[in-house]
């Protein structure tokens, strides 16, 4: 029988599993400092619980934590990581820049939001993450002790997984977990609606939407999301909030030659943000198979940057990382996934039965 994870759970979740167990009511405040302060790998290390409740936890618990399966290390110091989930693999990116390290963590296993340009988008959907899964890419890198910066920009949208989403956020800034502030953390969205309103209600993260494109039409031909959640409507509901002092929202734009980098988007974008605090931050197209779409000149994208600058719309550059190692979402799961289905069919020859029939999970 699968045992369930500790990892993800908030403290009354866990003063709920002491009670189940009969342990005295202090063993779920020790029990979350291990999980989230000392990140605790086994419960053996629990050394101010009793051997007796640590053997009681082990019985119907595990912690949740789980090392990656792979990891490839760009020249320019950004890492990939690949790591192995309940419904598949997935990619976790961390960036070092000077004192900044950031990470860029998944929270679904492929995407349903089929986005033209997003590799991760064509590789379909397989499932959600749970928390522990989401909380595990963070504290099971390398540099789990460097991060500075938590970016939900990976596989998967999290608004689609909003609950999951929110309760790794919860582990993250609570007093009873690691304590950070909500302003180290931002989620990106192509706007799906309902998840977007939990998420401004329940947290003080930053928010990003992905824009991509100021005018309906064309935003519905690259993303067909925009059918549902409209790109206007998205901008209507943030007018609403009062995010002066509370958060940062920005808008994600990745530019696209001769699609939507001329002085029409450009306009476009000023008349659609005029009058919401934030930012937009223009990002450069890494080519990927299977994709017609190209990025623009680097004096167009500055072009376009000093246009929205001028027209009082505060504008950045993201510049590129991880190029060498494919670091935009999506290569590694692939290649990972190209290994697997070599290492079942060999499994499948050599054994005679299918690999679910011999308890492995058969990657389709």
């Amino acid at each position: 029988m699968q045992k369930e994870k500790l990892l993800g759970k908030n403290l009354a979740e866990i003063q709920a599993v002491v009670r189940d167990l009969a342990m005295p009511d202090f063993t779920a405040k020790q029990i979350a400092q291990w999980l989230y302060a000392k990140r605790a790998t086994d419960f053996e290390s629990m050394t101010n619980i009793s051997a007796k409740n640590r053997a009681l936890l082990a019985e119907k618990y595990e912690i949740g934590r789980k090392k990656y399966d792979l990891v490839t290390v760009s020249t320019d110091g950004t890492k990939k990581y690949l790591f192995d989930t309940t419904n598949g693999f997935v990619e976790t990116v961390y960036i070092p820049d000077n004192e900044r390290h950031s990470l860029c963590v998944s929270c679904q296993v492929g995407c349903k939001m089929r986005c033209e340009f997003c590799m991760t988008g064509k590789m379909g959907f397989s499932g959600h993450l749970f928390a522990s899964e989401i909380l595990n890419q963070i504290f099971s890198i390398d540099e789990a002790e460097k991060i500075t910066n938590l970016v939900f920009m990976g596989m998967g949208e999290p608004f689609d997984n909003t609950a999951q989403v929110i309760m790794a956020i919860n582990a993250l800034t609570s007093d009873w977990g690691l304590g950070w502030s909500p302003h180290r953390i931002t989620v990106s969205s192509v706007g799906v609606m309902r998840g977007m309103k939990e998420f401004l209600e329940q947290t003080a993260c930053h928010l990003a939407i992905s824009l991509h494109n100021p005018f309906s039409d064309e935003r519905l031909k690259i993303m067909p999301v925009e059918n549902a959640y409209p790109i206007e409507k998205i901008v209507s509901e943030l007018k609403k909030y009062d995010f002066a002092h509370q958060r940062r929202i920005s808008f994600e734009y990745i530019m696209f030659d001769g699609i939507n980098d001329s002085q029409r988007h450009a306009t476009g974008i000023v008349k659609l943000l005029r009058g919401l605090p934030c930012r937009v931050n223009l990002i450069r197209f890494h080519k990927t198979d299977g994709c017609d779409f190209f990025s623009p000149s680097q004096e167009k994208m500055e072009w376009f940057r000093d246009y929205l600058s001028e027209n009082q719309i505060i504008c950045t550059i993201r510049r590129s990382r991880g190029e060498d190692i494919a670091a935009a979402c999506g290569q590694l799961y692939a290649d990972r996934q190209e290994d697997k289905k070599i290492e079942n069919k060999k499994l499948e020859e050599k054994s005679g039965v299918i690999p679910a029939q011999a308890g492995i999970p058969f990657v389709n």
